[in-house]
């Protein structure tokens, strides 16, 4: 895939999901999981997408059960959780892999794009993040331990270059 917006994913539901959606939009793309250290991250996620969802940002969270399974339960269970627990609003999305053999093109796209420490394209642990401008450019990644609190400066940024 050489376009962000090429590229289709599963919602929660199973239904098909265009990322040619999210044209003109600034993004947060998540690899998300129910039961690691860094779930708490929700939270701050959550409160990102209330602040700014009205000026065009959108947060896409994609559970993953390829850390030490940390996602083991299903669509319905994942939503559930996130609702009851950090009364999540932004979507989230069908479990993908986001490495190895069967690797969702949305991750193999974002990996290309924006390679992590010294030129890693893999996924190495719940919460990387992708910042991606209204384009579809890819413009910066965010280790797990990155708090997205502090990703928000770059976000506002982005808001007010457009």
């Amino acid at each position: 895939m050489s376009n962000l917006y090429d590229i289709s994913v599963k919602t929660a539901s199973f239904l098909n999901r265009e990322l040619s959606e999210y044209k003109g939009k600034i993004l947060l793309i998540v690899n998300t999981a129910s039961r690691c250290g860094f779930t708490p991250q929700y939270n701050e996620l959550e409160d990102l997408y209330r602040k700014y969802k009205s000026e065009g940002f959108e947060i896409l969270a994609f559970p993953c059960n390829q850390f030490m399974n940390q996602e083991p339960g299903t669509n319905k269970e994942i939503q559930e959780f996130c609702s009851v627990n950090f009364n999540i609003t932004f979507p989230i999305f069908d479990k993908i892999d986001v490495k190895g053999d069967n690797i969702h093109p949305l991750y193999s796209f974002l990996t290309s794009a924006k390679p992590g420490i010294f030129g890693s394209k893999r996924i190495k642990w719940n919460f990387t993040k992708f910042l991606v401008d209204r384009e579809g450019n890819v413009v910066k990644r965010y280790a797990p331990i990155t708090k997205p609190s502090k990703i928000e400066k770059d976000i506002v940024r982005m808001i007010r270059d457009n």
